[in-house]
């Protein structure tokens, strides 16, 4: 993530940290049922099948998040997101997903 946003590719950064974010999620889904992790990307539904207590700005922030998992998506959104991801959009976004990283570290 972090080396894509050092060579500006912001959009793709933040693609690789939603990345960060959902495996996390998966491996504590792993850590507290024991059995393997959806096939789901939304971050949410993740943390809720994991029985995670969310806060409202947990949530608004796992559901702001998976908005960056644009790989399956359509080259209109993915043009529209492209055009999103200034440098201050995005050093925002990382701050906020590396601060999502340590708190899910904290339950691992």
């Amino acid at each position: 993530m972090m080396d894509l946003y050092k060579t500006k590719n912001n959009n793709w950064a933040l693609f690789m940290g939603h990345l960060v974010i959902e495996k996390l999620l998966k491996a504590l889904y792993v850590k507290q049922k024991g059995e393997f992790p959806p096939m789901i990307h939304d971050l949410r539904r993740i943390s809720e099948k994991a029985d995670i207590d969310l806060e409202m700005t947990q949530q608004i922030l796992l559901d702001s998040i998976s908005r960056f998992n644009i790989n399956a998506r359509y080259d209109d959104y993915k043009q529209s997101f492209y055009l999103l991801c200034t440098d201050g959009f995005t050093k925002e976004w990382i701050d906020n997903i590396k601060s999502c990283r340590i708190w899910i570290k904290t339950m691992l």
